[in-house]
């Protein structure tokens, strides 16, 4: 079931609500560049399972409605509360991957985990996505910048050399076209501007202090994009987290290891049922 939630003026992101009857619901956010649709084979195990899956697509990407402004991590924070707030959700388990983990973090922050009881991070792109004087654990800055550039010139081309990042185990071509195809649905400003969030975001450190719900962390031990001290760096700095090492993934841990990120996920959720 999918329709659109108006989260300002004009604005509508799309949201695809799988087994709307389910006991327990995770509301799933995507990593840059692409959509709620990386997740679907994460929806459809969970789905059997007995969880309602909801998947928002960011504005400038997928389904959603691509405005000129609004891609800074506060802004798209404030976009998953409008949808929290729209569907009455409670007691949701809220899960991001990559730049979608860092906006998680930051919801939970800025919004006091409004109608969060659990958090889910993968391969999350915090505290800090790029290298800084006191925090060397992330890409250079010049490799960002050039993503940022190739956006405007050659977006097939730097898309194409993110997709041979992301993962760790062999994929066939046909599934490699798919998850480019997925980039391609995103505005190139929308996927430049966010890319360029990376740059200036640097509060995600204090945010990660002020999240009080248990918190997993999954995260593959080959990651190429979001290494994997940030996951060790996450752990540090959230209180009641977990983190639990993919020893056979690497940015595409959801598809790496699908079972095992299936499994570890639902696990978290039964177990934190029970604290």
């Amino acid at each position: 079931m999918g329709h659109y939630i108006t989260v300002e003026k004009d604005v509508n992101v799309y949201v695809e609500d799988v087994n709307p009857e389910g006991q327990e619901t995770i509301l799933f956010i995507h990593g840059w560049p692409a959509n709620h649709k990386m997740f679907e084979y994460q929806f459809i195990q969970l789905a059997r399972l007995g969880y309602r899956c909801i998947g928002m697509d960011c504005r400038g990407f997928g389904e959603s409605d691509k405005p000129w402004e609004g891609y800074c991590y506060d802004r798209m924070a404030d976009d998953i509360l409008c949808v929290v707030k729209a569907l009455r959700l409670q007691h949701i388990t809220l899960g991001g991957h990559s730049t979608g983990g860092a906006i998680a973090i930051r919801y939970m922050a800025r919004h006091s985990g409004y109608g969060v009881s659990r958090l889910a991070l993968f391969a999350a792109a915090a505290p800090s996505l790029i290298q800084r004087p006191y925090f060397p654990y992330g890409l250079n800055k010049d490799d960002v910048l050039n993503i940022i550039k190739e956006t405007y010139t050659d977006r097939p081309k730097m898309l194409q050399g993110f997709g041979d990042m992301f993962f760790f185990q062999y994929i066939t071509k046909p599934f490699s076209d798919w998850f480019f195809q997925l980039g391609l649905q995103a505005a190139n400003w929308a996927t430049a501007a966010v890319a360029a969030a990376w740059l200036d975001e640097e509060r995600l450190f204090s945010d990660l202090g002020k999240i009080n719900v248990p918190t997993l962390i999954l995260h593959g031990i080959h990651d190429k994009v979001c290494r994997f001290p940030l996951a060790e760096a996450q752990k540090e700095g959230i209180k009641h987290s977990k983190l639990v090492p993919f020893r056979f993934s690497g940015h595409g841990l959801l598809f790496d290891e699908r079972d095992k990120f299936t499994k570890e996920l639902a696990e978290f959720i039964e177990e934190c049922n029970f604290l």
